[in-house]
């Protein structure tokens, strides 16, 4: 019966995506394939974005930190989604700006628009997708622990296909357009699923007594150096929210400034499913559970206290929280190539090169994931490292300063070099985290750059 429903409800989506043709269809530019021609309005917004926020990683990693580490793990994941909200709703309406005044559909369109330099453009875009690339492999990790939970006999490399297939489809159908009518399905389902868990998990062993049980066997403490980390990284993250390049590409899609804000402004209602997820987990805790992976937390509670039907439910919430921000990912790198890697190719032709990017994408992701694991764990571990290092630029840009381009490429590079360097390394600076130190080293080299460069001499006309 959970394979019925979990089969019904991808189908529903694949209905829903052939319905959202009627924005375009093979007819499509470039620019309403990949951002629906700046037309989407606050509620297609809202559920575009909270798509690609909430992912499969809120409904497996989220428990799983808790399981794994306690409590003290949801301070700075809800600390800086909290944090960042605000943010967007200052800087998103100024990003949308930026994105029409220089025709943007990708994160490096807003840099060569306003710098108008071809090596800024080139870093912004080789290091936005090296720390996209591992992106795609949390999805399918995600994707593969909800699909075991059906009781699936595939192996993890066909589930892993059959996912990045369905997430390509989406895609093919009409790009952005597609992704945005799944989303809220995804929203809806994703949702209920948490909520039915949290609520069976009460309802089984009572709020009081899991708390009590699982505070017994984890800490809820946290030292000196333990608070110093998480403050440092809910401040470090939530620059770095807006920053990653499927959530640039996602306001470009508003179509208007005012659209940006109203749906900042209801984006923290969906932190009112945390506590059913931290129930979920405890419950994972108290039962003495043992699991494979702290990834199965939740799904452990769901298979335990669900009827089958119901667990059908949380597995499609579950698998189409990972195809959405898969194909976001796949939306955002595939222009980035064709548009800005790839000099001068005609905007008819990028919508096709970009459909054959997603797939050297998809299947680049997948045999990395199979082949080089420590490298993918290590960019996993960076990404937020990499993508938040485009802040200060992004800064210049939504407020038109006149920083030069050389001084920003090389605040770039130092910030990217420099984190991956001290992830590596892992030198003791008192529990700030590497990312924010980072940061501060490319601010610093991005105004002493700026402000050492010569002026450029004005060039006089002579008169004949």
């Amino acid at each position: 019966m959970a394979s019925i429903v979990f089969v019904g409800f991808i189908l529903y989506s694949l209905y829903l995506a052939i319905r959202s043709r009627k924005g375009g269809g093979e007819s499509q530019s470039v620019h309403d394939f990949f951002v629906a021609s700046r037309q989407f309005g606050a509620w297609l917004v809202f559920f575009l974005a909270a798509g690609e926020v909430y992912s499969i990683g809120t409904m497996v990693g989220f428990p799983g930190g808790i399981y794994a580490k306690g409590p003290t793990y949801g301070v700075w994941f809800l600390g800086y989604i909290l944090l960042a909200y605000p943010l967007g709703y200052f800087l998103g309406p100024k990003i949308w700006e930026a994105g029409a005044r220089h025709n943007a559909i990708t994160l490096p369109d807003l840099f060569k628009g306003h710098y108008r330099s071809r090596a800024l453009e080139l870093i912004v875009a080789g290091s936005a997708i090296l720390f996209l690339l591992p992106w795609g492999q949390l999805q399918f990790t995600g994707l593969v622990a909800a699909l075991k939970g059906l009781g699936w006999n595939f192996t993890p490399l066909h589930l892993v296909l059959i996912s990045a297939a369905l997430a390509f489809t989406y895609i093919a159908i009409s790009g952005v357009r597609a992704t945005s009518y799944i989303a809220i399905l995804k929203d809806v389902v994703m949702l209920v699923a948490i909520i039915v868990t949290g609520t069976a998990v009460a309802m089984h062993a009572g709020v009081a007594d899991v708390f009590l049980a699982a505070s017994a066997k984890v800490s809820n403490h946290m030292n000196t150096t333990e608070l110093r980390f998480s403050m440092s990284t809910i401040f470090f993250q939530a620059m770095g929210f807006y920053m990653m390049p499927f959530a640039i590409q996602n306001f470009f899609t508003a179509k208007s400034a005012n659209t940006i804000r109203r749906t900042q402004i209801v984006m923290p209602l969906y932190m009112l499913m945390y506590p059913f997820l931290v129930l979920a987990s405890y419950y994972a805790i108290s039962q003495n559970l043992q699991l494979a992976s702290p990834n199965e937390a939740f799904f452990a509670a769901a298979i335990r206290l669900l009827p089958g039907w119901l667990l059908g439910l949380v597995a499609a919430g579950a698998a189409l929280s990972g195809l959405l921000v898969l194909a976001g990912i796949c939306l955002a790198i595939g222009p980035i190539v064709t548009r800005n890697l790839i000099p001068s190719m005609p905007e008819q032709k990028q919508k096709f090169a970009s459909k054959i990017v997603i797939v050297g994408y998809l299947l680049l992701s997948i045999v990395m994931t199979l082949f080089t694991p420590n490298l993918m764990l290590t960019l996993i571990n960076t990404a937020y490292y990499g993508v938040t290092q485009f802040f200060p630029g992004v800064v210049v840009i939504l407020f038109r300063l006149g920083v030069r381009p050389a001084a920003v490429a090389l605040g770039i590079l130092v910030g990217q070099v420099s984190a991956i360097t001290m992830y590596l390394v892992q030198p003791d600076f008192g529990g700030f985290n590497l990312g924010l130190i980072s940061l501060a080293a490319n601010l610093l080299v991005m105004l002493g750059v700026h402000l050492l460069m010569p002026r450029p001499v004005a060039r006089v006309e002579v008169a004949r």
